[in-house]
């Protein structure tokens, strides 16, 4: 079900009064909230790893491959180089200069 649907759901119940209505808010709650934590992790992990991306990048061009060898170690677990190049060409991308080629290359704005 769209988060919307269950949205709407809960506030057509909101002011019923019973145990069953309040059993079924609790339980559309519960799905709604569902993920909220590995977002927020996942954000968490994105910003750690940006303030090491962005200390590192300079004006000379790098690859993503290149820029990821350098700082494989560094970047925290569970940050992947697919999520370094997603980062740097679509969160990032307004504080990141692509210069274009057969492979692309980055450097700070």
């Amino acid at each position: 079900m769209k988060k919307i649907t269950l949205n709407t759901i809960l506030s057509l119940i909101a002011n019923i009064d019973t145990p069953e209505a309040q059993e079924v808010r609790d339980e559309i709650q519960v799905e709604l909230n569902k993920g909220a934590e590995a977002k927020a992790m996942n954000a968490e992990l994105y910003d750690t790893a940006k303030g090491i991306v962005m200390n590192t990048l300079s004006e000379t061009p790098v690859t993503i491959g290149e820029l990821w060898d350098a700082l494989a170690d560094e970047l925290p677990d569970g940050f992947t180089k697919g999520k370094l190049q997603y980062a740097m060409t679509r969160l990032w991308a307004s504080e990141i200069t692509k210069i274009e080629g057969k492979v692309n290359s980055y450097c700070k704005a």
